[in-house]
């Protein structure tokens, strides 16, 4: 077995593991394991029993990088093989946080209810970003053209799972944690983004990046998690 830990990338809320493409490529030409599963993004406990369960089937030590709200999920996770946390234009809740509270705690954010929309599916909701607003509220440094796919294509989230509770202490308190700061962000402000990775003693670097930093900044993302890695 390589002592390489895998490096397990955990999607956000209104994109799917496709935002994390470019970073594998990068990672699979340096011949590290990766793998990047998909959330149900149903509710917060849900997912966290989810990302454990599927962490059981990875063999060795494992590198846990989130991007937006996953950043509350693998805040949640317990296990004994992961050995850092990555935090890319990501949630860190302390115990009794909600991804909600943060996210409305500084201003700046243009994530709400006048730039999000709300449809029905049975038992539940989900919250997708008005089309019109994704690329500003989104994706502002990325190409018209892709943030138009991006919009129609997103993986939404049932609203209650961003008010949920982080439950226990959180995993940043016992396992180093790095933090991609992304200054130029229009969902999860900047200002948050240093509060919480100063909190957790996170290594921290800041990028002029929007909320979409594994689409416009894999290369920083990338080694970002590189320095995780050694």
């Amino acid at each position: 077995m390589s002592d390489t830990p895998t490096v397990v990338l955990v999607h956000g809320a209104l994109t799917g593991t496709s935002v994390w493409h470019q970073v594998v490529d990068r990672l699979q030409r340096k011949d590290i394991p990766v793998l990047a599963p998909a959330l149900p993004l149903r509710g917060l406990a849900s997912d966290i029993a989810y990302l454990s369960g599927f962490l059981t089937t990875v063999p060795g030590p494992i590198v846990l990088v989130g991007h937006s709200y996953a950043g509350s999920v693998i805040s949640g996770l317990t296990d004994d093989k992961v050995r850092a946390l990555v935090y890319v234009a990501a949630f860190q809740p302390d115990a009794g946080e909600t991804t909600g509270e943060l996210n409305g705690r500084w201003p700046g954010s243009k994530l709400g209810p006048d730039t999000t929309t709300v449809r029905p599916y049975p038992g539940g909701n989900d919250l997708y970003l008005s089309t019109e607003d994704f690329r500003e509220v989104y994706a502002g440094d990325l190409p018209a053209e892709q943030t138009a796919i991006l919009a129609v294509s997103q993986r939404p989230i049932d609203p209650a799972a961003l008010e949920e509770t982080l439950p226990g202490q959180p995993t940043w308190r016992t396992v180093p944690s790095w933090a991609f700061v992304s200054t130029q962000d229009n969902s999860l402000p900047a200002e948050a983004l240093r509060f919480m990775a100063k909190r957790a003693g996170s290594t921290a670097v800041e990028v002029p990046s929007s909320h979409a930093a594994p689409l416009s900044r894999p290369d920083e993302v990338t080694a970002l998690i590189l320095n995780a890695l050694t």
